[in-house]
């Protein structure tokens, strides 16, 4: 894998991935905290700020259109400078429209990137590198992610919500101008479609990230909320949960890229909505505080598994599909942002089960249409 690291685009991506991991991992660190002890808000309040976040990447269709006129890997280093910028003014503007501003800006940023992200790395590592690049992009940034909360904590005593915010938001748009500098590009690489597209035999490639996305709600949602309703777990606890995690993801996540390599997609998916489904269905069931605890460490191990999908993409798609493909299917992917959570509390106040046993049969009905799986190789 030297090769690979040796190549401008592979350096561009662990850039600004960090910087996109420092960024949205800053923000939901500080967010609650600031929004309540400085700028006031209540319930409501934050729900609508926490759905408008969640708008970016509902739109991120749209990133194909931006594309016309900016370059992929230009539009990438100024998604960065957005989640900088919008992270940075966070604390300039304590009310409840600055918030909502602020955030949208924010938003914009990380979604944008995260779109780009996924394509360029499709496009310029091919299908026995570029899962291990996925999986090596998720260790680094689950180590970005530990390595901010811990500075946050170290720091809050001594700093304002204002000059964390700004020292943050500055580092993150410094990263962003070192990447508007770079010229990462590769001539040789298939010229993008610049609109959208969708096609018939996409079909399962859209369905699988419609699929991933209703279950990765459901595990927001409600799986943190299950440990701290029903199991009483501590801020503290939950933190030591989310540190766990990211240790873990940090060795396993270039694990599992080689794994897709290795295996297929098909064996992978097969594995992981197989798991799954046994997981959510002991949500329902599980009554000890040790064994929830390992439900939402695996659970989150499992987040990895996604970029099985996108490595099937790969294979099977047009190469000039891959750049608006990935940016529908983004979309795909949080449109159950927008009505299951709201859907899943409604079913939680008749029986909390509820939510887990439906996400037990997503995995399912997951697990039947990935056996359609069908790339000529390992899968």
């Amino acid at each position: 894998m030297d090769q690979v690291k040796q190549k401008p685009m592979y350096r561009f991506l662990v850039v600004l991935t960090i910087a996109s991991t420092l960024g949205l991992q800053a923000w939901l660190t500080l967010f609650n905290n600031f929004a309540v002890e400085v700028v006031g808000l209540q319930g409501k309040h934050i729900g609508v700020i926490q759905s408008v976040r969640e708008i970016p990447g509902f739109l991120a269709l749209l990133a194909v259109y931006v594309m016309l006129i900016v370059r992929e890997h230009r539009l990438s280093a100024i998604s960065i400078l957005s989640l900088g910028l919008g992270l940075g003014a966070t604390g300039l503007f304590p009310s409840y429209s600055g918030l909502l501003i602020t955030t949208i800006i924010m938003s914009f940023g990380f979604h944008y990137y995260e779109t780009t992200n996924q394509s360029l790395t499709l496009q310029y590592f091919d299908e026995k590198t570029s899962p291990w690049v996925f999986g090596r992009l998720r260790s680094l940034a689950a180590a970005s992610s530990i390595a901010v909360g811990i500075f946050i904590y170290l720091v809050a005593p001594l700093l304002s919500f204002i000059q964390i915010y700004l020292l943050i938001g500055g580092l993150i748009a410094a990263a962003a101008v070192w990447g508007l500098l770079q010229e990462p590009t590769d001539r040789d690489i298939v010229p993008q479609r610049k609109r959208m597209i969708f096609r018939r035999k996409y079909w399962l490639f859209y369905f699988l990230t419609f699929m991933g996305g209703a279950r990765r709600q459901i595990f927001m949602a409600f799986a943190v909320f299950l440990l701290v309703k029903r199991f009483s777990f501590s801020v503290q606890e939950v933190t030591a949960l989310f540190v766990i995690n990211n240790l873990i993801n940090y060795f396993l996540a270039p694990l599992i890229g080689k794994s897709i390599v290795r295996f297929g997609e098909r064996k992978v998916l097969s594995l992981e909505y197989s798991i799954l489904i046994f997981i959510f269905l002991a949500y329902a069931k599980v009554e000890s505080r040790i064994v929830v605890a390992i439900l939402y460490i695996l659970d989150h191990i499992f987040f990895n598994f996604a970029m099985a999908i996108r490595t099937y993409f790969q294979k099977v798609g047009d190469p000039r599909d891959i750049a608006p493909s990935m940016a529908v299917g983004f979309t795909i992917n949080h449109i159950a942002a927008v009505f299951l959570p709201a859907i899943g509390g409604i079913l939680w106040m008749v029986d909390y089960r509820i939510p887990f046993v439906a996400g037990a049969f997503m995995s399912l009905v997951s697990l039947v249409a990935v056996q359609g799986i069908r790339t000529g190789s390992n899968s």
